[in-house]
This record gives C-alpha cells, structure tokens and sequence, in this order.
C-alpha cells in the first residue's frame, strides 16, 4: 500500500520556478500591450506617400485602354466558345490593378482575386468567359487536370471559418461545412472541384483563393519572371506547367 501511494504522488513544481513562468508570461503580456500600441501609433502617424506624375499618367493609359478594349467586346465580342469536353478552369492573376478601370477592378474583386499570383477555380460558362475576357491582359487562365486540382488542395486547400483561415487538414470541419451537399473528407471536395456540379459555386466558394508561391528572383527581375511565366490570357492545358511551377 505505501508503494502505490508514493507512486500515485503528484510530483512537485519548486515555487522559485513557479515565479519564474509567472514573471515570464507578465512581461510577454506587457510586450504584446505594448507591440499593439506602437502598431497604432505608427498607423496614425504614417507619412504621406508621394505619387510621382509618371504613375498618373501611365494611369489614365490603362484605363483609356480597357475603356477601348470593353468597347470592342461589346460591339465585336469575338469570345472563346464553351468547350464542351472542359467543365473547369484555374484563374490566375498575373498583373497589378493599379489605376485600371472600375470595370476592372470590380470583375476581380468579383472573382477573389485580390492579391497577385492567387488563382481561383471557376466553373467553364458562356457568362464565366465573357467574365474572363473581361479581365484578360491581367489573368491567365487554363483547364486544369485532376492531378493539378488533387496537388492543389491537398498543398494550398484553405477555407475561412469564423473569420478564420484554417487549412485544410480536418475531415470534420469540411463535413460540417459541406456535408448538406454530400461532402464529408478531403476526396468528395477534390471530386467536387474537379467534376463541376450543382453545388460547385457553394463548395468552391467554401474555398479561400489559392496563394501561389513566386521564385525569389521575382522581385528584383520581374520582367524575366513573366517572361519566363508566359503572357496573360487564355492557355489551355499548359496551366497545369504554370500550376507545378507557382504550387
């Protein structure tokens, strides 16, 4: 008896240990206060940025382009026809929007692209292609295979959860999410993406935009870097090459 109550002894903290993590989390709790107040006041007191003249003008070209551009789509829409052996296609967004038409601007808020090099999926319609050329200098855009969806979502699969973003790496959060529409793990969501149906729009929506990974070298030789990339607009099947070498 007095061997297994000195076995079922719960081990002892020393105090001065004890005071030590007590003292500890104080002063990282008084670190993080005093982080967020320096946050705030550097928000406050940001300085004004400069716009230098050149960037008006190059601007106002932009836009005078896409005004002519999405005119002729209007009185010649010369669109890519529907295919009908593709039903899904991977949107990436290669250029900034800086100074483009609202037209523009608001089409690529429409599709969650907000941050350059992010890539959604998108359902092949007559209305997602006329979309899509609406848009066209400042995306690319491809069918996509199930390798390349598969390779995708298990990588770079994200979903927004109560304002937050949360990989994809739980069964039960999908199954929470999804399960009125018959997906329950990780596989029925990559099927769902990959063969269209009539939950696509809500199942990919689900789905928080794909931040695809940039060489280092990007940044300072971007020119390379696109021309490496390729050209914006529509490539087909060659996505899948940009998709393996952006994921």
């Amino acid at each position: 008896m007095a061997e297994e109550e000195q076995r079922k002894k719960i081990p002892l903290v020393p105090e001065n240990l004890l005071k030590k993590r007590k003292a500890y989390q104080a002063l990282k709790a008084t670190q993080a206060k005093q982080a967020l107040l320096e946050k705030k006041e550097r928000r406050k007191g940001k300085d004004i940025q400069f716009k230098r003249l050149e960037w008006f003008l190059h601007d106002a070209w932009r836009q005078q382009r896409d005004k002519v551009r999405l005119r002729r789509l209007e009185v010649k829409p010369h669109g890519l026809e529907v295919p009908d052996e593709h039903s899904l296609a991977f949107v990436v967004r290669i250029q900034r929007v800086n100074g483009v038409s609202l037209t523009v601007q608001r089409t690529i808020a429409r599709l969650r692209l907000k941050k350059i090099f992010s890539g959604v999926f998108v359902k092949v319609t007559p209305r997602t292609i006329k979309t899509l050329r609406i848009v066209e200098p400042y995306v690319t855009w491809g069918f996509p295979n199930l390798k390349s969806v598969r390779e995708l979502i298990l990588k770079r699969g994200q979903a927004k959860v109560k304002n937050k973003i949360i990989p994809l790496t739980d069964n039960t959060v999908i199954e929470e999410h999804l399960g009125k529409f018959g997906v329950i793990c990780l596989e029925d969501l990559i099927h769902e993406i990959a063969f269209p149906g009539k939950n696509f729009q809500a199942i990919a929506g689900f789905l928080c935009p794909f931040q695809l990974s940039v060489a280092r070298h990007a940044t300072k030789n971007r020119v390379g870097f696109l021309k490496e990339m390729g050209l914006p607009g529509y490539r087909g099947g060659r996505i899948n090459q940009l998709i393996r070498q952006l994921n």
